[in-house]
């Protein structure tokens, strides 16, 4: 929502799909516009390497582990594969050495498909790897008096990772200590 507290509600969250939704609709009339053009073999490999690469070993890893955490190797090839950055580079070094292409929109259309139409973002190392509602995040939206987005179901309840534990009882005291001095003050304390 902003630097000092870059999470979204879910209606932040719904327009920053909306963005992603209209760069598919984009990505989706040039494939029809230029559908003749397409080399559909090439296509269909940009298309599917992303996810073959970057999203299914974590996805395998996940479904194995059983709702215990996996390595954070998963989380950082999803998140390189599916970075904007990433596949600008891979466009650009394919447009210097192979020539640009209509074959080439398999790729903002995956990315932009993924977040627009799905809500898939970058995976955060404090999180499962596939979405699971977490009880702080639902706190939260209680807290700003705001609905709770629609569950999304897994066999398995996994647990977050990436949690660092306090140092010690006393960190945990103090950290409890300062959440309580941010709570806002009632008029009638005032």
């Amino acid at each position: 929502m902003d630097q000092a507290n870059p999470f979204e509600t879910p209606r932040t969250f719904a327009l920053h799909r909306a963005e992603y939704l209209l760069g598919f609709a984009v990505c989706t009339g040039l494939i029809i516009a230029n559908f003749g053009e397409i080399r559909w073999p090439v296509w269909i490999a940009l298309f599917l390497y992303i996810d073959v690469i970057g999203y299914l070993p974590g996805a395998i890893a996940f479904k194995r582990a059983g709702g215990r955490p996996i390595s954070k190797a998963y989380y950082v090839l999803y998140n390189v594969m599916h970075s904007l950055i990433t596949q600008g580079v891979v466009v650009g070094v394919w447009c210097l050495t192979i020539g640009p292409e209509w074959a080439l929109l398999a790729i903002p259309w995956h990315l932009s498909g993924d977040r627009g139409l799905f809500g898939n973002f970058m995976k955060s190392f404090a999180l499962p790897y596939e979405p699971v509602r977490q009880k702080g995040y639902l706190r939260l939206l209680d807290d700003l008096r705001l609905a709770h987005p629609k569950p999304v179901g897994h066999a398995q309840d996994p647990e977050p990772v990436g949690h660092i534990a306090p140092a010690s009882p006393h960190a945990a005291t103090a950290g409890a200590a300062l959440r309580a001095a941010d709570q806002p003050v009632s008029p009638a304390a005032r």
